[in-house]
């Protein structure tokens, strides 16, 4: 009877189990990134000749940080709550003057000029400073389920978000894509109908991988 000696098991060692283990871990993170940036390619670089973008794009791209947040009426609410949909954003103080309500007005104007596609946009209106809107500012806001008013401070909103040169915080629209990075500025007293196309593009551009809806 012949006896054959069988080869020993190798086993994989250590680092290398580690290194395949990070190499699998970013490929999962591309392929989960990969439409998002390829919507943005698509509408930034490939088609550069065929569009000229209204608004000031961000580059690069601000993570929302973990603002402390509140309802007016003292609500705690996490910076997290408002991802999953694009973003049309403004600042502006409590007492929210004349000019402040004109932006409330344009911000809900464009997002009902965006048709069926409206449902994929929220509006957030960040109130900074004491006080309280008058109440029939407050009534009017609350009959409009799409819009966020909650209060923060501008020093918090400044670390995120920054106005043009020479320019303030309330003076303009901000936007923010549905995972929380702010990517646009838009000028002081936006023209509403080249804002809708700036968003008409970029709904389109990621209509691959965004729905409406949280």
């Amino acid at each position: 009877m012949t006896v054959h000696s069988l080869t020993a098991p190798r086993v994989q060692d250590s680092p290398a189990r580690t290194r395949n283990g990070r190499i699998k871990m970013l490929l999962v993170l591309l392929v989960c990134a990969a439409p998002v940036l390829a919507s943005y390619f698509m509408y930034f670089v490939v088609r550069p000749d065929t569009r000229t973008n209204y608004g000031t794009l961000i580059q690069p791209t601000r993570a929302m940080p973990q603002l402390a947040l509140h309802t007016l009426d003292g609500a705690a609410v996490p910076a997290d709550a408002l991802k999953g949909q694009w973003l049309l954003v403004t600042v502006g103080p409590a007492d929210c003057p004349e000019a402040c309500q004109q932006r409330l007005y344009a911000q809900r104007q464009l997002r009902e000029m965006l048709g069926r596609e409206s449902d994929r946009f929220d509006k957030v209106w960040f109130v900074t400073g004491e006080g309280e809107p008058s109440p029939a500012l407050r009534t009017a806001l609350g009959t409009d389920p799409a819009l966020h008013v909650l209060r923060t401070t501008r020093d918090d909103l400044s670390a995120w978000l920054e106005p043009a040169p020479g320019k303030v915080l309330d003076e303009h629209f901000y936007l923010v894509d549905p995972m929380g990075e702010w990517m646009m500025r838009f000028p002081p007293q936006a023209e509403p109908a080249r804002v809708k196309r700036d968003l008409d593009r970029l709904l389109r551009a990621a209509s691959s991988w965004d729905r409406a809806g949280r």
